[in-house]
């Protein structure tokens, strides 16, 4: 009987210990540094399509152990989001507290490549209340590298000013 309960448990729990990962990439004709920028930029999340505002001032330089509140789009609540690792330039790793019962790691990578910057959105939901919160922000999730990308790639054609054409332009 002791047998039987023991391995009833194990199943159990293995049932409520969920975990959904999922990555997703885009490339970018934007340097890394550009990306780098508008991504630590935590004050503007304008381009990100879960994110509503944060509570972090402008210029703000983000640190491990830095924890921050955000307002989500879909339903408007407050989440508490704490900065796990940074790599300058590389590497953002950040947790989601949403609700007991659900962890969420999400880590933003940027890599050079030839053919321009590589941006890379990772999605890790642990907990019971997972498979719900994956259905509602898959579609969302999907849309994030590609927004950050296209956030940065407008920032920096808003940067560049025509120059006056010179005597051997022509």
């Amino acid at each position: 009987m002791f047998g039987f309960s023991s391995r009833f448990i194990r199943l159990k729990r293995r049932w409520f210990e969920r975990s959904l990962a999922r990555t997703y990439q885009t490339l970018s004709s934007a340097s890394v540094d550009d990306l780098w920028r508008t991504l630590v930029n935590l004050a503007d999340v304008s381009w990100h399509p879960l994110l509503e505002s944060t509570n972090v001032p402008r210029g703000l330089v983000v640190k491990p152990g830095l924890i921050y509140q955000a307002v989500t789009r879909m339903i408007p609540i407050p989440i508490q989001i704490f900065v796990e690792r940074v790599r300058p330039g590389e590497l953002l790793s950040v947790r989601v507290l949403v609700l007991p019962g659900l962890e969420e790691q999400v880590t933003y990578q940027i890599k050079s490549t030839v053919c321009g910057a590589c941006v890379s959105y990772s999605v890790n939901l642990r907990g019971w209340l997972s498979p719900l919160l994956w259905s509602i922000i898959r579609p969302f999730a999907a849309r994030v590298a590609s927004e950050l990308v296209q956030a940065t790639e407008q920032a920096v054609a808003g940067n560049l000013k025509p120059t006056k054409p010179g005597c051997l332009d022509f």
